[in-house]
């Protein structure tokens, strides 16, 4: 297709994701929260008692759904491709701190998206932070920054993690006594759960066919002056904030956010590490779930370091509340954009010219 032909695409699939997350919202979800895959990967991570924070405990059927509807779109117009072996640790711990910097600022990529449509000012602040993280890692990327190359696997590699979603599903609905589930909270807020996965797998299938990237869009911008990815990221933010004005849901302020907090720097901060480790891993955080349901299994590996960060998050109280943040969560957060900068650097060979 030309450039013009993606970008309608692209812009109707922002539309038609931007409504169905705040469908799911109105259907029972938490506030603002109509997909978030950090927050959701999180409530996961809750039920399948990796940690125990009692109010983030619920197997989201929008981390299934997206994962197999890539899967299934996938294998019907033959982009399953499985591959992988590109640096797995540091791809691991990137996933890991990919989630510590989110549950920092209380959200992904994609759920900053829809509090900036609900009137949350804090996460249009927070922008500042991932456009900057995106941006630095531009400038990695121009220096040559790389993982090493993935290489074809066998098969059954790529269909581990799909199977499991599978698994995970028969749990949810045939075996709920195993899970943990929150009483109260953003893990008890959930829409139905037949309506949450078929959302799920109509979203996994248009994100895998259009390739939409809240973090992609930017650097595509920054890089190659071209907005074309970017607009599904603004018709998401178009839809969402007609659906949520329809609904009288939207309250532009800094307090009293659902989900959310007013300590600036660090929804900054908080943002800048997703944009970061989102650019140097070629993907936000749906991206890596839709390229998990492709076959990808330094996707998958990002996924399971996105599980661990989550529990390790909370465990070890890095994420922040509605209250704030923690000491932990501040340190943690400075210490991860160090890191960063280091792996940024020793991946990186310069490309400049004389």
């Amino acid at each position: 297709m030309t450039k013009q032909k993606d970008k309608i695409v692209l812009m109707v699939a922002g539309l038609i994701i931007g409504f169905l997350a705040i469908l799911l919202m109105l259907k029972g979800n938490p506030g603002n929260m109509g997909l978030c895959i950090v927050c959701f990967i999180r409530d996961t991570a809750g039920a399948l008692k990796l940690h125990t924070a009692p109010v983030v405990q619920y197997l989201r059927p929008e981390i299934i759904g997206i994962i197999l509807g890539s899967f299934i779109i996938s294998l019907a117009t033959g982009e399953f491709k499985v591959r992988g072996g590109s640096s797995p640790a540091l791809r691991f711990f990137m996933g890991m701190m990919t989630t510590i910097g989110a549950l920092v600022f209380l959200g992904c990529p994609f759920r900053m998206v829809l509090r900036m449509a609900g009137g949350d000012l804090n996460a249009w602040i927070g922008l500042i932070g991932f456009i900057a993280g995106v941006f630095v890692g531009t400038l990695f990327l121009k220096r040559g920054f790389s993982l090493n190359r993935s290489h074809s696997l066998n098969k059954a590699e790529g269909l581990i993690m799909p199977v499991f979603q599978v698994v995970l599903l028969i749990m949810l609905v045939a075996l709920p006594s195993v899970l943990a589930f929150s009483e109260e909270g953003p893990g008890a807020a959930k829409a139905p759960i037949w309506l949450a996965l078929v959302v799920a797998l109509v979203v996994g299938a248009i994100a895998q066919k259009t390739r939409l990237c809240q973090a992609g869009g930017i650097r595509d911008v920054i890089m190659f002056k071209d907005t074309t990815l970017l607009w599904g990221s603004i018709t998401i933010f178009v839809a969402a904030f007609v659906m949520n004005l329809v609904n009288s849901k939207v309250n532009f302020a800094l307090e009293g956010q659902p989900v959310a907090h007013t300590e600036h720097l660090w929804n900054i901060l908080g943002l800048f590490i997703v944009g970061l480790i989102a650019t140097l891993l070629g993907g936000c955080p749906m991206r890596q779930l839709v390229l998990t349901g492709t076959g990808n299994t330094d996707s998958a590996i990002t996924l399971v370091g996105m599980i661990i960060g989550a529990a390790f998050a909370h465990n070890f109280k890095l994420a922040s509340s509605g209250a704030g943040t923690t000491e932990a969560g501040r340190t943690a957060t400075i210490i991860i954009i160090v890191v960063l900068l280091v792996i940024g650097t020793m991946n990186s060979r310069s490309q400049s010219k004389a």
